[in-house]
């Protein structure tokens, strides 16, 4: 097994999440279907929202954005996960290790704040339904869709250049299976005190901002459904709203989990099991969630199945 001496001075050691054992092989292949569906139903979302004219609307344009992000969120950490367990090697560069904070923290950022712009999205469709066209154009779509990117990318730029500029002198052993700025940071042989609470700041505002954003959205929502007198659009809000709040309550639990508990709450083994979670785990959870429950999306997909596939038999 590769060791730190056979890696050059400047590389990270990833510990990883799995061992060689049958047990550990075993649930290896379950990451590996878990990752290969979530890449297959988020990029079948996509396809789907592209091509058929009934979804051009903006609540499934941000959908599809959230399933692009999901897509380039378990891209960035499993494959290099499965070659290291694969070819039996730790080694991350120290470039490797930056790309996977920022792009951790760019899209982690962007769905929170793209998690936000979707609750906004079902509060003018249910308060002011007839308003909706004008309330939600496209213009603040794209706006909001472009902001999510954006507010992502500085915070992941900011927080993966600084967590890169400190000095690694003594233990290149990261015991993760991805670079996470937290893990990173513990290994600094510099005060990190300063970054840890900016980083920490960072965390709350990234969170608690669009969380606020959510709730408050739904707390109207709520109120104008329980004031609707037909039992069939009471039913059709809850149904649609049940589904965006499932996911939010999945990536927000985990995120809130990993990033805001006091250090003396934090151990290595809870810390990777919640980052398998919402890295692997919620993004293949997205598109079954959504699609489960929308009589659009199963349409679009058995009309998508029988021009491409029973068309040609």
């Amino acid at each position: 097994m590769e060791d730190a001496n056979n890696t050059t001075d400047t590389n990270f050691i990833l510990l990883g999440l799995f061992n060689h054992t049958q047990t550990h092989l075993f649930l290896f292949s379950m990451v590996l279907m878990v990752f290969l569906s979530s890449l297959m139903g988020n990029a079948l979302l996509i396809v789907l929202i592209h091509e058929d004219p009934r979804l051009h609307m903006p609540m499934y344009f941000l959908l599809s954005q959230l399933s692009l992000m999901d897509v380039m969120l378990v891209s960035t950490i499993v494959p290099k996960m499965a070659a290291n367990y694969l070819m039996d090697t730790r080694s991350i560069s120290p470039a490797g290790c930056g790309a996977q904070i920022f792009l951790l923290l760019t899209l982690g950022g962007g769905e929170c704040f793209l998690l936000a712009a979707m609750a906004y999205d079902r509060y003018v469709a249910i308060c002011h339904p007839l308003r909706y066209p004008i309330l939600m154009n496209q213009k603040l779509c794209l706006n909001m869709t472009t902001g999510s990117w954006l507010l992502g990318g500085v915070d992941g730029l900011m927080q993966a250049g600084t967590t890169l500029s400190f000095p690694y002198c003594h233990s290149r052993e990261i015991n993760h299976f991805f670079c996470e700025a937290p893990s990173l940071v513990r290994l600094a042989c510099a005060d990190t005190t300063f970054f840890e609470f900016f980083m920490y700041v960072c965390c709350i505002l990234m969170l608690l901002i669009p969380l606020s954003i959510i709730l408050a959205s739904y707390s109207l929502i709520l109120a104008a459904v329980l004031n609707m007198r037909s039992t069939a659009a009471r039913k059709k809000a809850f149904a649609t709203c049940s589904s965006h709040l499932a996911v939010v309550g999945l990536f927000y639990g985990t995120l809130i989990f990993t990033y805001m508990r006091p250090k003396s709450y934090r151990t290595v083994a809870h810390d990777k099991v919640i980052s398998a979670f919402y890295t692997i785990f919620t993004p293949v959870l997205n598109p079954l969630i959504y699609s489960g429950r929308n009589k659009e999306v199963k349409g679009a997909l058995k009309k998508w199945l029988e021009k491409h596939f029973l068309g040609h038999l």
